[in-house]
């Protein structure tokens, strides 16, 4: 399975996610890598929904408006938003909880069939 990182966390902590999970045939970019960084959420969530086979984790709500959120709805793929109280945290702390809460993202990315937002 293939996972987004969102814009709002580190890109760095994406390559290292990718690092460590490549062996079990997960891939992790970051948002930047694969979309202009300007790029709107409805844009990029289109072309994912297109290709199939991702999952999103973000630390965003997702709550810009109606056609974001209709858009996010029918994507089809699980989207992880974390809770606010990341957002206060440091980097190394999102890095830490990231890379210890990942096999259990991972797991139910690939338990979803069809879309479902946590």
């Amino acid at each position: 399975m293939n996972f987004l990182i969102d814009n709002n966390l580190p890109p760095a902590i994406a390559r290292a996610l990718n690092e460590l999970t490549k062996s079990e045939g997960h891939s992790v970019v970051s948002l930047r890598e694969r979309f202009p960084a300007n790029s709107a959420d409805i844009d990029w969530v289109t072309h994912l929904k297109k290709e199939g086979g991702w999952a999103v984790v973000s630390q965003n709500k997702f709550s810009k408006g109606d056609a974001e959120r209709r858009a996010f709805r029918e994507c089809g793929m699980p989207i992880f938003c974390l809770a606010r109280q990341w957002g206060k945290m440091t980097y190394w702390n999102k890095a830490e909880n990231l890379v210890r809460w990942w096999p259990s993202i991972t797991e139910q990315a690939l338990l979803i069939e069809g879309g479902a937002a946590f």
